[in-house]
């Protein structure tokens, strides 16, 4: 199960990226704080430390969302949920797109790391520690909160940022399909400890955890499957997708929005053989990008995206 809009309301729109909070964010941190009030002499900084999570996690998935706008796509919605959050980005199927992508915001937590030592380092120079302990409390423990989920999210577990990352650099040597193929077959072997360690803790958090990333490291693998068998099947060489420069494959693989029957649009000018409708836009299977079929037809014959490559 992915994070949808389904349960979550509008919270606030930054830069034209829309943010979303699911409701259960809410009962967790009803939760967090009920069990935590002992951390602080003041409530209210338990309420500071959540927020604090809040931010740190919603800067973390700017991080990705930005950095897939620089390399020429849309992101646009942010949803945030008791697992952590997701950044809806598609960045064109390229290795490098992909890994800056995904990079950018285990980043934004290492650029974060100096700025709360820094701040530690100052409040002890102030005395913090005993004028004002509370606050001192709330950057440390903001400061472990952030390193946490840094190497939390970097660990090589797909899709986990670092699965993501760790797919994103195979995919320059083994190619799209079998990059994703070999980091899922990995993540797998990742998720069963996150199993023991769920166990060996008696977390239920972690379990579930582990249970939502078993979940879309089968769907990679899937995926994966998917790629393989459209790598084998040949493609019409005179046309290529105008934003991830794919060679369309051949073949009924595409389906009639009118009549539902499968046709292949490269080859009837996107004009459906059984009811002939024509076709307004058609979807690459690649990047799932949906164009004219005149794009398409402009494109540099044979033009192709780099050899055969996902997110949470």
């Amino acid at each position: 199960m992915m994070p949808t809009h389904s349960g979550s309301f509008r919270f606030f729109r930054f830069f034209g990226i829309q943010v979303y909070v699911h409701w259960s964010w809410f009962v967790v941190a009803f939760i967090e704080l009920s069990t935590r009030r002992q951390n602080y002499v003041s409530p209210v900084w338990n309420v500071a430390e959540y927020l604090s999570l809040f931010l740190i996690v919603l800067l973390h998935e700017f991080g990705h969302a930005f950095a897939c706008r620089q390399t020429g796509v849309s992101a646009n919605e942010i949803v945030l949920w008791p697992l952590g959050g997701v950044a809806y980005v598609a960045p064109p199927q390229r290795p490098g797109a992909t890994l800056w992508s995904i990079a950018a915001g285990p980043l934004v937590n290492v650029l974060l790391l100096p700025v709360l030592f820094g701040l530690i380092i100052y409040g002890r120079a102030q005395g913090w520690v005993r004028g004002w302990p509370d606050g001192m409390r709330l950057l440390l423990t903001v400061q472990q909160i952030n390193f946490g989920l840094l190497i939390f999210n970097v660990l090589p577990v797909y899709p986990l940022d670092g699965g993501q990352i760790l797919r994103s650099l195979l995919w320059f040597g083994f190619g799209r399909a079998r990059s994703l193929q070999i980091a899922t077959i990995i993540g797998f072997v990742g998720i069963a400890g996150l199993v023991a360690l769920a166990v060996w803790w008696e977390s239920i958090w972690f379990g579930i955890m582990a249970l939502f990333l078993g979940q879309r490291c089968l769907l990679g693998f899937r995926e994966a499957k998917g790629l393989a068998t459209l790598a084998r099947i040949p493609r019409h060489t005179g046309f290529a997708c105008p934003i991830c420069r794919e060679a369309p494959p051949g073949g009924p693989i595409w389906v009639c929005g009118a009549c539902r029957n499968a046709f292949d649009p490269f080859s009837t000018n996107a004009i459906c053989p059984h009811c002939q409708t024509p076709q307004v836009v058609t979807v690459c299977v690649h990047c799932a990008a949906a164009q004219p079929i005149a794009r398409w037809q402009t494109a540099p014959r044979g033009a192709r995206g780099d050899s055969p490559v996902i997110d949470v």
